[in-house]
Formats: structure tokens, C-alpha cells, sequence
């Protein structure tokens, strides 16, 4: 009956899915072997009166998929704003409790259909499958700039279709032997299949994920590599060259490129010259001198803040720190933070899940708490349910300014 109620909903037959939620409501937040639910699927295809009816029965929204996409994510990723409108629970172009706030407006080089899995990055046995694995796509760098194909229709009169070259593990299995080579983990494809579509994977023990590699080339004769592949070419100049990409590649080759341009400039340990060797799928220097004080608690010279704009990156600290998912962000003010140098930009954001699983290497604790429990913090009450940051900290006066947007909150 799960399998009927979930491809019911996929198909957009939103009589059938009324239909067994009426008879069965413990159906509606199922979810198929990769964690999709009924909710994802419509949201995926685009069935707006799916998604509403399964909302108006109290459809669990901050549902997370194997992927770790919610409902909003995948009806964000495919372009159905109608839908992540309703998913976000928005009046107009405006959630509801942020003031003011303008519908976010997507620029060049944003766009992407990777996630990230920044978890993944510390995971050095998982990394090393994918990198073996034949899904695996791997892209290619030379002096930063990307191996791309570029064709145009036969009357030469289009813009020509440039789009990046995609390789698997055995085409770069010489490339990645180098020790000048320099590899990062950019994400893993945000999916696209719908019910059982993946069912062997699962069966066969894999997780399905197909996962994506930059690959930089500098330091090796890329003429020859060329010769096997003669659709291939180098973008010579990034201006006007990397405006030709498609929006979503862009979104990749913006975070490939600005990750490996950080590499090209921290070979050596910025606190006492040394030597550095690569971590984290790419994402983290570490110096091999024992001693050095950048090795002793968390600098930010250790870790590229590069290629991702405030809103992504809200939406992902907010994750990786706290596991709760956010939608909509709203940036509110900044500030320098001469400790020893940062820049702390304020945001306000609409929370789309409930469930919070602290990153104990990130921070020691959270919990939800009501508007009345912060202003009476903020009051310095004999009795607060917790403590507040200085009046100087951008923390403070982010949280002075939450409670003052809204008295019903």
C-alpha cells in the first residue's frame, strides 16, 4: 500500500492520495528506501494540489531524505517556486514573520545541483569508495580553468554550448597518482529518481550517491590528456569565458575553482612558513609542523571561506552545527571582529525542520526557546533560561532584534 500511495502521489493523483490518507493516515509521512516521502515526490514533479492536500492533513514538511534534502529543497532544485513558496510557509514573496523581507533573488555562479555533504569531508573511508566507484564524475582543472566541451548549431549563429567535460575514475587514474595533483570533494548529485528507482543499490549494500571530484591539472602536460579526448578544451580567459557555462555547472565550477585558487596560495603554512598537507576532502590545510600555533584550536587560515554565497552558507553552518534545516534567510547586519580578524554577518532565517543533533566539534548545545523565554533573557530576570552575549556582540543585538519584529511571535 506504501508503494500505491507513493507513486499515486509521484503521478500527481491527488484524488487517490485523499483517498488512502482518509483511510489510513499513518501513510502520509512514509517514505520509500531512499526516505522519500510522499511530500518530495510531488514537490519533485511539480503536483502543486498533491503538495497542498498533503500539507492541509498535516503532512510532516521538515522530513529529510537520505540525501538530506527536505521537501523544499527538491521543489527549490527543480523550479518550482509555487510550490517551495507554499512549502515555506510565505505570504506573497514573504515569510510570514520576516518583515520586510524581498524573495531572494539568484545570481550567476549560485546555482547548483550538488550537495555539498560537508559531513562527508572527514570521512576519509567513504571519500576514498566514491573516488573508486564507477558513477563517479570527476572535472578537471589546469591554471584554474575548467575542461570543457564547446559546440554551436551548424549555422554558427547561437551562443555555443559550453558545457564541462565529465570523466570517470579511469580516465584520471594517472592524473590522480601525481602527488602535485590536488583533489576536492564538491558534493554529491542531488537526486532525481523517483519510487524504486534505486532499490538494487540499496539491496546491494551502496548508498546510491553519485559523487563529484575537481581535479587539478598544473603541474601536468594537459596536451597530451587532450590528444586521448579532442572534444576537450580549456577556457582560456575566465571573462568572458566562464559566463558561457550553463547556470547550474557554473554553480560548480565556482565553488571547484575558488577551492583550488585558495590551494594555489596556502602551499605554506601562513603562521610559520612550513610545509601544509591537504584534509577533508580537500577542504583543509594542515601544517606539518608539530608546534605551530595554527595547528591549536580552529584558525581560519586552516580552511578555504570561499565559492558560496551568505545564504548558502546560513543554510549550511545552520545544518552541519545544529541539524536543522532553514529556508528563506534575511540578512540583517555585520561586524568586525578584531579576534583575530572576521567579519560576523547577521542573518535572520525560517527554520523548515524541528529536530536539532548538535556537532559537539562545532558547539555545545542548543535547544529551542519561546519569544517570551528570550526577551526575559534579554531582561536579565532573576530567573533566565539562559544567558545572552554582550550588548557588543553582533549576537546580541541579532537576538535583541528577533524579539523586537514581531509581539506574536
Amino acid at each position: 500500500m506504501v508503494a500505491q500511495f507513493l507513486d499515486s502521489a509521484a503521478k500527481g493523483d491527488v484524488v487517490r492520495v485523499s483517498s488512502m490518507t482518509s483511510h489510513s493516515d499513518i501513510l502520509i509521512n512514509e517514505s520509500d528506501e531512499r526516505g522519500w516521502t510522499a511530500l518530495m515526490l510531488g514537490a519533485r514533479n511539480g503536483h502543486f494540489d498533491v503538495v497542498k492536500n498533503l500539507l492541509e492533513k498535516g503532512c510532516d514538511r521538515s522530513s529529510v531524505n537520505k540525501s538530506g534534502q527536505t521537501a523544499l529543497d527538491i521543489a527549490k532544485f527543480w523550479g518550482h517556486k509555487h510550490i517551495a513558496t507554499l512549502l515555506t510557509n510565505k505570504i506573497g514573496d514573504r515569510p510570514v514573520f520576516l518583515p520586510g523581507a524581498a524573495e531572494e533573488h539568484e545570481n550567476y555562479f549560485c546555482r547548483t545541483f550538488l550537495n555539498r555533504m560537508s559531513e562527508k569531508r572527514t570521512h576519509s573511508e567513504w571519500l576514498k569508495a566514491k573516488q573508486l566507484h564507477s558513477t563517479t564524475v570527476y572535472i578537471l582543472f589546469s591554471s584554474l580553468s575548467p575542461l570543457v566541451t564547446s559546440s554551436r548549431d551548424k549555422d554558427q549563429s547561437s551562443k555555443p554550448d559550453v558545457r564541462l567535460c565529465r570523466f570517470g575514475r579511469e580516465a584520471v587514474e594517472e592524473l590522480l597518482g601525481k602527488p602535485e595533483a590536488i583533489l576536492i570533494f564538491l558534493g554529491i548529485e542531488m537526486q532525481k529518481t523517483n519510487v524504486g528507482s534505486l532499490k538494487e543499490s540499496v539491496l546491494n549494500g551502496e548508498d546510491g550517491l553519485i559523487a563529484w571530484f575537481a581535479l587539478n591539472v598544473d603541474d601536468i602536460p594537459v596536451a597530451k590528456f587532450k590528444l586521448k579526448y579532442p572534444d576537450c578544451c580549456l577556457i582560456q580567459a575566465p571573462m568572458p569565458g566562464l559566463l558561457q557555462l550553463t547556470e547550474e555547472e557554473a554553480g560548480v565550477v565556482a565553488q571547484a575553482r575558488s577551492v583550488l585558487a585558495w590551494h594555489s596560495r596556502y602551499s605554506f603554512c601562513p603562521t610559520c612558513g612550513s610545509g601544509t598537507k591537504v584534509g577533508e576532502g580537500g577542504y583543509k590545510r594542515s601544517c606539518l609542523k608539530e608546534d605551530c600555533k595554527s595547528l591549536q584550536g580552529i584558525h581560519n587560515t586552516s580552511y578555504p571561506r570561499v565559492g558560496e554565497t551568505i545564504e548558502d552558507a546560513v543554510r549550511r553552518e545552520v545544518d552541519e552545527e545544529s541539524g536543522v534545516k532553514v529556508s528563506h534567510v534575511q540578512y540583517v547586519s555585520c561586524q568586525p571582529w578584531p579576534m583575530p580578524s572576521s567579519l560576523m554577518i547577521g542573518c535572520l532565517t525560517v527554520a523548515v525542520s524541528t529536530e536539532i543533533k548538535v556537532d559537539e566539534n562545532e558547539i555545545e548545545e542548543a535547544r529551542w526557546f519561546t519569544r517570551q523565554q528570550v526577551a526575559e533573557a534579554l531582561g536579565k530576570n532573576s530567573q533566565q533560561p539562559f544567558s545572552v552575549p554582550p550588548r557588543q556582540a553582533i549576537a546580541h543585538q541579532l537576538i535583541k532584534h528577533w524579539v523586537g519584529l514581531n509581539a506574536n511571535l
